[in-house]
């Protein structure tokens, strides 16, 4: 039901687009005679709720459709792309994840002191800056001052993992920009558990102080950083269409910016279904990890 609903959204937004499709692929030269039996040919003359149908129908059997610009199955497109933008995913994830907790957990076993402080101070003014900002600050300090890594992330042939440095920056520019908001969450998270009262029990018993961390507060602390870091994989997976931008990384973000340009109208939708489609499995499966980790919710009714 979901994702009927975002598919009229993505349909709509996707009509609304500035530009024409005819125009965008003809280039300026064409005439309108033949940019009328362009449109013909994509469909675009016909009214928009028979559009729909037809398009939402290939969709549920698993046909995006053609790329107006490449001519090659919208599924192409994906799959070609895909695989790159999972690679620098699940690269920033194994960087984020565990920098972003030990980070978040210090602060919260040390609140209001001087560590407590200086994370949270530059974690606020991290927050500050869009990607794009970040992504310039590192290729202007890394890669043209100091001349350690490569200034862009084009693959040649090999893959992603071909050559490491080329995804140095795009990953380091996703943790810069993510950690600050998964940081405070634990952090508040922890500070709030660290004052409960069966934290206070478990430290009066004599349980180490390192068991009441990990065993008492981590644990009910993490609850709610669940739905923050769901929202910080869809961010990583959906919305690094800036940094790939930015860095010239030929994934899915980078194509979809292309498409767009292009008034590639099936890869926009395409894609749009695609990533609405992994943010509610995420969704679900954010809900389903706060309920593991909260006993009493799994009774709860």
């Amino acid at each position: 039901m979901l994702l009927a609903f975002v598919s009229v959204l993505v349909f709509g937004a996707t009509q609304i687009l500035p530009g024409d499709a005819a125009s965008a692929i003809l280039g300026r030269s064409a005439t309108p005679a033949q940019k009328a039996i362009y449109r013909k040919q994509l469909g675009l003359d016909k009214p928009l709720p028979e559009q729909y149908w037809r398009w939402i129908s290939g969709v549920v059997q698993g046909d995006l459709g053609t790329s107006v610009a490449s001519q090659l199955p919208v599924t192409s497109f994906i799959s070609a792309r895909a695989g790159k933008s999972l690679v620098l995913a699940i690269a920033a994830l194994l960087v984020l994840l565990p920098a972003s907790l030990a980070l978040g957990v210090w602060a919260g076993i040390r609140r209001e002191r001087p560590v407590d402080h200086a994370i949270s101070v530059i974690s606020l003014a991290l927050i500050a800056l869009p990607e794009f900002v970040t992504g310039t600050i590192l290729i202007a300090v890394l890669a043209v001052s100091l001349r350690w890594l490569p200034p862009t992330s084009i693959l040649a042939s090999g893959g992603a993992l071909a050559n490491p440095k080329l995804l140095v920056l795009p990953v380091l520019t996703l943790c810069v920009t993510a950690a600050p908001y998964l940081i405070r969450m634990v952090r508040a998270g922890v500070s709030e558990a660290m004052g409960a009262d069966y934290v206070q029990m478990a430290r009066l018993s004599g349980i180490p102080e390192r068991r009441v961390v990990l065993r008492h507060a981590l644990r009910n602390a993490l609850a709610p950083t669940v739905q923050v870091f769901a929202l910080t994989v869809q961010y990583l997976i959906g919305g690094i269409v800036i940094v790939e931008t930015v860095f010239a990384y030929p994934g899915l973000g980078q194509g979809l910016v292309q498409a767009v340009v292009a008034r590639d109208i099936p890869t926009v939708q395409g894609v749009a279904m695609l990533l609405a489609a992994i943010y509610i499995v995420i969704n679900i499966a954010a809900d389903v990890v706060v309920v593991m980790l909260i006993p009493k919710l799994r009774t709860a009714g």
